[in-house]
């Protein structure tokens, strides 16, 4: 949008990583490679094509792999990323298929490659999961880089830009970021991207700041162009006025000091001014992120997704190769505490080799734990191996998208049969580890108290609770205006959940994203949770909020909250009260 008294430009995109930072752009120019010509390869030429395509993914990997090697200290933990994408270019969707269709149709390698990315985009789009729909920035990184080489385009290397700036580019893939050289580089912005992005994952490793996902910015930018990123908010502004600047210039050097704050206060205790002890956990999919939540001062992982290590192989894993990840995970993590959450997968949409039935609409089919009991045994070789691993550490068992009593019911039957075969194997096991079940549909909660009965603790997740509770798509740009969290309706089924659990005796863990952001955390404190689990560059902002709050005068909060019936009505209570300890991004006067 225009600001009407000025020349400035604001656009709003997606937040890649928080931060701000004003300085000149310096706009990442790229041969295109999207207008490609189709053209009929005769026969005998079929076999020389092919390996021109080979050729083309030779090149790029060795380029990809060049870079890995290159890896500087401070990315040393999102290796896996990059090696994501170097498995990626031989994978049999994208390289297999490619190679496929230039032989059945007889075309140029071009054409084919771009041809079968963009079904395999498709497909993935077609996910529920926002985590796995991510992915389909990974595929069209990797065919482009494919394609590059293909059609001899030259590329911008990112680790030679040699001046002070910005980067402004359509898109940035993790190889580009994993080369930023920080003292040159303030942050970038791009037009593609995502929350969920390798790419901004990889920018939160560096901590400079990022805005994603701004659709055309690229047109509105010129090299040299004085602009403002303010990665907190989402937001760039594009050759500011001189009160702009002033502004975020201030903002700026108050965002520095309060990072510096977190950073020394990281390693302190989640306890509140009367002397509340809370419990702050991380959410990861990968047991390399654990350098992460040391580095955040974690008590714990409160949620380890276990989709990764099914999606990292083309066919089911084997015990041992789970028992192998868990084991080190655990190991790592002792004496800590690691939930681990049963594979949460949308049957055969997410994992080409399984043999289910497509579809139309997963959210509301075969996931998780509905997958899991229709195949017992790849639910039992998890079990096991999850089993095994509680030998070597503090393990928590999570069954997701429990919807009745039966299906706990049936769960325990499969973990009874799990320690059964387990002792007529002889294998070394603890089936003395805690159950819990995912609270993240409606019926769960109104049936919270009986599921109780079944297990030692609850997790809310939130992201599938209000996706279900509101009746909305998270992936409908549409309605997603109802996704919010201080909804009055989401407070009251957490109000729901937490009577429930204290009339049973069971524990409660929230683990979906309002455990993450600040804004929630009076409102959850009012409510009585006193565990929560969040992205581990989180934990700080969290811990830091928690240290200056007084845990009665939440409650008192939450009884006003509970008598309002309009999410801004709560929204702008919480952010009047506790403005003065929001962190910077959250209350001041951008929102």
């Amino acid at each position: 949008m225009d600001d009407s008294e000025s020349s400035q430009r604001v656009i709003l995109g997606i937040s890649g990583s928080p931060g701000i930072c004003i300085g000149k752009a310096y706009v990442v120019e790229r041969e295109g490679v999207d207008i490609i010509k189709r053209y009929f390869i005769p026969e005998d030429r079929i076999q020389p094509e092919i390996n021109r395509f080979k050729s083309a993914v030779k090149k790029a990997k060795d380029e990809h792999a060049a870079i890995i090697e290159s890896l500087n200290d401070d990315l040393s933990s999102q290796l896996n990323i990059l090696e994501t994408h170097m498995v990626l270019f031989k994978d049999k969707m994208l390289y297999g298929k490619t190679i496929e269709t230039i032989e059945k149709e007889q075309v140029n390698a071009e054409w084919a490659l771009k041809k079968v990315s963009l079904k395999v985009k498709t497909m993935f789009q077609k996910l529920d999961d926002p985590y796995l729909q991510s992915r389909v920035t990974d595929i069209v990184q990797v065919s482009e880089q494919v394609m590059r080489h293909l059609v001899g385009a030259q590329d911008i290397k990112i680790a030679e830009i040699n001046k002070r700036v910005i980067l402004v580019a359509h898109d940035l893939s993790p190889a580009d970021a994993s080369q930023i050289q920080l003292e040159r580089i303030k942050g970038f912005v791009t037009d593609r991207g995502g929350r969920d992005s390798h790419t901004g994952i990889i920018a939160k490793s560096l901590a400079i700041p990022s805005v994603l996902g701004l659709g055309n910015v690229t047109q509105f930018v010129a090299n040299d162009d004085i602009i403002v990123v303010d990665g907190s908010s989402g937001m760039i502004i594009i050759n500011p006025d001189e009160d702009t600047l002033f502004k975020y210039e201030d903002r700026r050097a108050r965002y520095e000091e309060y990072r510096a704050g977190l950073a020394r206060e990281s390693h302190l205790p989640a306890v509140t001014l009367d002397g509340k002890r809370l419990s702050l956990m991380a959410n990861i999919e990968l047991v390399e992120e654990v350098v992460s939540v040391r580095d955040n001062g974690a008590d714990g992982i409160g949620l380890f997704r276990t989709e990764f290590l099914y999606l990292d192989l083309k066919r089911f894993p084997t015990e041992e190769e789970l028992f192998e990840k868990y084991k080190e995970l655990v190991e790592l993590v002792t004496p800590r505490c690691v939930t681990i959450r049963t594979l949460d997968i949308n049957g055969d949409k997410v994992l080409p080799y399984s043999d289910t039935i497509e579809e139309a609409n997963p959210a509301l089919g075969m996931r998780a734990v509905r997958f899991c009991l229709s195949r017992p045994e790849i639910f039992m070789t998890q079990i096991k191996a999850i089993l095994r691993a509680a030998a070597f550490g503090n393990i928590k068992l999570l069954i997701p998208m429990i919807s009745c009593v039966e299906e706990i019911i049936e769960v325990k039957k499969i973990i009874d049969d799990a320690v059964w075969a387990l002792e007529e194997e002889e294998k070394i096991f603890n089936s003395d580890i805690p159950l819990g079940i995912m609270i993240e549909v409606p019926s769960a909660v109104i049936m919270a108290e009986e599921l109780g009965h079944y297990v030692d603790f609850f997790s809310i997740g939130t992201n599938d609770l209000i996706q279900y509770s509101m009746a909305i798509d998270r992936r409908n740009r549409q309605v997603s205006h109802l996704n919010q969290p201080l909804n009055p309706a989401v407070i009251r089924l957490i109000r729901m959940i937490m009577d429930a659990a204290h009339r049973t005796g069971v524990k409660v863990v929230m683990c979906g994203e309002m455990a993450g952001d600040p804004v929630n955390l009076p409102v959850l404190m009012g409510l009585g949770l006193k565990e929560l689990s969040m992205n581990p560059g989180s934990i700080p902002v969290v811990k830091q909020m928690i240290r200056k709050i007084n845990s009665t005068d939440t409650k008192n909060l939450v009884d006003e909250i509970l008598k309002m019936g309009k999410v801004a009505d709560i929204t702008d209570l919480v952010k009047t009260r506790y403005k003065d300890i929001l962190p910077l991004g959250e209350s001041d006067e951008h929102q």
